[in-house]
């Protein structure tokens, strides 16, 4: 390789050092090798582990409908489509989910994205620009903020789940300014919580400020159909752009964006992230449309259900342990709810590591999140539970995480 000025930039750099030194004397938690198919239990380097860092929520990545789905798509169109929508990318299964989409949300349209960082990217830098606001919360995806910021709108971040902050930047939006969006996630994927989408539906209705919520780890879970948070609360017809991904609950990969004619039609001509890229492939369309049409059956309802009774049974038995798993999230009728993710706060970020290691090497992979992925200090293992965790591997993986949370505290 040549040397210059990048080239030496590459070589020298701290972060990635640090990286180096840590795989290779203890290892760490990312970029792990599954050697079986997402399922409760997975093979992972040689050795069964019960998966707790998955967002197989529903228990589908494995489900006999959903490989069907996929393989009947590999039959009829082959491995990939190699092109984009706008030309050879778009086939018949295309149509048949983004109409399955738009009548399972009640929208007048749905468009799919290859995969949801496109979705995010795409949209936003399509539908807001120069002169115009965005408000981000501060817990929101990384595809979120790049799309802010693709868009060359003005971007504030408001503190997380904070309807007072929220308030304060709305009101200080000048009269004369372009279009404001306010963006938030259905369901947090770090902390698991959900946001309090009435009082920020309300607070945009206010302001004259669209809304846009990402459902991606909420879709199939909550609300009467399993669309998502927003449906939960109530406040999904005032959603203006309603995202989500494929590549959680319904176990594929993908994206997509639910609403109306005119939202839909802008993005099939200004969304650079969906006209220049090449299709999903067809498996994953296959798999998707099957995943879609599950969840929407009794089975579906009954794999939210589950889920998110795991998630309670998981929570609980950590709480009992006096681990830090945070608290429940505010539901409207004044209850409250588990979540399919459960964070277990450590807060450094070298003893979430070694307490990662721990677990791993007891038979639980789990998610790591450190600095910057949260902020300092913040660190954190995220567990995310599935419908088709069996009782016996959440009590075993309560047992084991208690004990390795006790040792990592010595």
């Amino acid at each position: 390789m040549t040397v210059n000025r990048l080239t030496r930039r590459l070589s020298g750099d701290d972060r990635i050092e640090l990286f180096r030194s840590v795989r290779e004397a203890v290892g760490i938690p990312y970029f792990r090798v599954m050697e079986s198919a997402t399922a409760p239990t997975v093979r992972v380097e040689g050795a069964d582990k019960i998966m707790l860092g998955s967002n197989n929520y529903l228990g589908l990545a494995d489900h006999p409908a959903i490989r069907q789905g996929a393989q009947d798509a590999l039959d009829r169109f082959g491995a990939a489509i190699t092109g984009s929508r706008l030309l050879n990318g778009t086939i018949d299964l295309h149509l048949e989910l983004e109409a399955e989409i738009a009548a399972w949300h009640g929208t007048e349209d749905a468009m799919v994205f290859t995969t949801g960082y496109q979705t995010n990217v795409g949209t936003i830098s399509a539908v807001v620009g120069p002169g115009d606001l965005v408000v981000v919360d501060s817990a929101a995806h990384a595809s979120i903020r790049d799309g802010a910021a693709l868009s060359g709108a003005t971007v504030r971040t408001m503190a997380h789940n904070d309807i007072g902050d929220l308030e304060r930047i709305l009101g200080e939006a000048r009269d004369d300014a372009g279009a404001t969006l306010v963006i938030v996630d259905g369901l947090y994927s770090m902390e698991g919580d959900i946001p309090p989408l009435r009082e920020i539906s309300d607070m945009c209705r206010r302001h004259g400020a669209a809304l846009m919520v990402d459902e991606a780890h909420s879709l199939g879970m909550f609300g009467p159909a399993r669309t998502g948070a927003a449906e939960l609360f109530g406040v999904h017809e005032y959603v203006d752009i309603r995202m989500a991904s494929l590549s959680k609950g319904p176990a594929s990969t993908g994206g997509f964006i639910a609403g109306s004619a005119d939202m839909l039609d802008t993005l099939r001509v200004h969304a650079r992230a969906f006209l220049f890229t090449t299709s999903g492939v067809p498996a994953a369309i296959g798999a998707s449309l099957a995943a879609v049409r599950l969840i929407r059956s009794e089975e579906g309802a009954h794999r939210a259900r589950r889920a998110l009774d795991n998630a309670s049974v998981l929570r609980t038995g950590l709480a009992e342990n006096g681990i830090d798993v945070g608290a429940l999230s505010p539901l409207p009728d004044g209850g409250s709810t588990a979540t399919p993710i459960v964070a277990l706060h450590v807060g450094d970020d070298v003893v979430a590591m070694n307490l990662w290691r721990l677990m791993f090497d007891r038979g639980v992979f789990a998610s790591a999140a450190l600095y910057p992925a949260v902020p300092r200090a913040g660190a954190l293992l995220r567990l995310c539970v599935m419908a088709s965790h069996t009782d016996e591997q959440l009590r075993r993986a309560i047992e084991i995480i208690s004990e390795s949370t006790a040792m990592a505290r010595v």
